[in-house]
């Protein structure tokens, strides 16, 4: 059988795309949560946080870099048009970005009176950069529209991406610590639950209206029956996470990393039913991942590279993970 390169590439580098960007939603939405919580953390219990995600948090950013990158590359006419409806959040979420890395540094080396200033700045650049990306989100939504119902909708979903990063780094901080701190991590996460459902309920809920196309595919005969168990499924494991919380941590710590992994199942099933609505716009309601892809000559080069770069860029992350596994100890700089 003949392979149609010209359908089969822009459909290979969709799914990179989309890939790099689920992970990095995943790995560091729990270091921009550790961010958010720094407002209701001690002074040790900040040393501890950030001792807990050190060896990760650079190359978790790496995701976003890459799937980026590959939209520019693959997508460059989307890639024109997105950031361009997108101007001042994706600026805002670069600058949130920036601050957060110049405090994470600077923290470790000032005299301690002046610690809390860049402790606030590590707070105020992770809520930034994770609104900056809630709103986006719920403007891509709503087909990146600039009217007063996309600015609303973008801040509540701006809102609840925030809480949902402060979920993950909650549910991060239960499987890297122990004591009083991961005792309060269970009640952290049991509070940004619930903005954590509202939401995905309020995303699931938009997007088929978004548009006639994305109602069809998922109220029409047979495809409700099959896409069914998806919310289901999600809303039981939200279900199941919640009262999972009321008997955290558990003797000899286990069942630690359970919150975190369903978690991550949760923000797959979500970001499965956002690629499955808007498939197989790039763009939405405007133009496709074929309309918008580079010439299949030009991809084919591109994909030479990324075989290199993305094995590399997976087996550092694993590597790091091993190395640094187990429960994260006081901060020291010797």
């Amino acid at each position: 059988m003949t392979i149609d390169w010209h359908v089969a590439m822009p459909l290979i580098f969709a799914g990179l795309m989309g890939l790099s960007i689920l992970i990095y939603v995943i790995l560091d939405g729990f270091d921009l949560g550790i961010g958010i919580l720094f407002a209701v953390a001690t002074d040790d219990e900040r040393d501890t946080m950030i001792n807990s995600i050190g060896p990760f948090w650079d190359a978790n950013e790496t995701w976003l870099v890459l799937a980026v990158g590959l939209l520019l590359v693959a997508f460059p006419v989307a890639h024109g048009i997105i950031l361009t409806s997108l101007y001042l959040p994706v600026f805002v979420l670069l600058l949130g970005l920036i601050i957060r890395g110049v405090a994470f540094d600077f923290r470790a080396k000032v005299p301690v009176h002046r610690k809390r200033r860049w402790n606030f700045l590590f707070f105020a650049g992770s809520l930034t950069a994770s609104l900056a990306q809630g709103y986006m989100l719920g403007v891509y939504v709503l087909g990146l529209d600039r009217d007063l119902a996309s600015f609303g909708f973008g801040a509540l979903v701006a809102l609840c991406l925030a809480a949902s990063y402060a979920a993950m780094g909650a549910a991060w901080l239960i499987y890297k610590t122990e004591g009083e701190l991961q005792r309060k991590a269970v009640k952290f996460l049991r509070l940004a639950l619930a903005f954590t459902a509202v939401g995905m309920v309020a995303v699931s809920l938009a997007t088929p209206f978004a548009s006639t196309r994305i109602f069809e595919k998922w109220f029409t005969w047979p495809e409700i029956m099959w896409l069914a168990p998806l919310p289901i499924i999600t809303g039981a494991m939200f279900v199941w996470l919640w009262f999972l919380t009321f008997r955290l941590p558990y003797k000899e710590d286990e069942h630690s990393i359970t919150p975190f992994l369903t978690l991550a199942g949760i923000f797959t099933l979500g970001f499965a039913g956002l690629a499955y609505s808007f498939y197989p716009y790039v763009v939405p309601e405007r133009m496709t991942i074929w309309e918008a892809a580079s010439a299949p000559e030009s991809l084919a080069i591109i994909l030479v590279g990324t075989c290199f770069v993305l094995p590399t860029i997976i087996g550092y992350s694993i590597f790091a993970y091993r190395v640094f596994g187990g429960k994260a100890t006081e901060l020291t700089y010797d």
